[in-house]
């Protein structure tokens, strides 16, 4: 197989699987009536999309992988605003929520695109790849916060480790830095991690 092939299907692959993440994602939100995926988690993914779409469009492939993720996290940021906010009403302010939400969105997006011109990465791998480490620590952060799998589910924690599995290997044979080299082997403990976590939880 040519090295062509083999990157394209790396990318589709890490394309699809998050594709389906997302999706799964906004079902069990629906279902549950609970946001799926943590707040700084969801301002960092809007940021990077937009950034990466609109700000530096990428070619090909991932322009489209990126406006697809971007859409679908435009509606899951709606569910966090909707039932995050049902969930937090007790303990916050509706302005200090919409306010603390804005704000992380601000930052999230001045760090990414600050950090892509200083890199010189204009396709954003290396904040790809802290914002996925980040996010796997999240969602382990959401699930023993909660206490239970509302929101989330098996399919969710598997699809999720898969896609972010298929960037790693690619990187790994082609592009491979120590830096990212080290992201992908934590980002892989921690969604296995999260794996096992949610199994425990669906014993229960």
């Amino acid at each position: 197989m040519s090295q062509y092939y083999f990157l394209f299907i790396c990318q589709l692959g890490m394309g699809l699987f998050w594709i389906l993440t997302y999706i799964l994602i906004i079902k069990r939100s629906f279902q549950d009536e609970k946001y799926g995926m943590p707040m700084v988690a969801i301002c960092a993914n809007i940021s990077w999309e937009f950034i990466f779409t609109f700000i530096y469009p990428q070619n090909g492939l991932q322009g489209v992988i990126s406006f697809i993720w971007f859409v679908l996290d435009l509606v899951i940021m709606w569910q966090y605003l909707i039932y995050g906010r049902n969930e937090y009403k007790k303990k916050i302010s509706s302005k200090l929520f919409y306010t603390s939400f804005l704000f992380t969105l601000a930052v999230s997006f001045l760090i990414i695109i600050s950090l892509s011109q200083e890199l010189h990465d204009m396709e954003g791998k290396y904040a790809a790849f802290v914002q996925n480490l980040m996010m796997s620590g999240l969602f382990i952060g959401l699930l023993l916060g909660r206490g239970s799998l509302a929101g989330q589910s098996m399919s969710i924690a598997v699809c999720k480790m898969i896609g972010t599995l298929f960037a790693a290997v690619g990187f790994f044979i082609y592009f491979r830095t120590a830096f990212i080299t080290i992201t992908s082997m934590a980002t892989l403990m921690y969604d296995l991690l999260y794996i096992a976590l949610v199994y425990r939880l669906s014993r229960k």
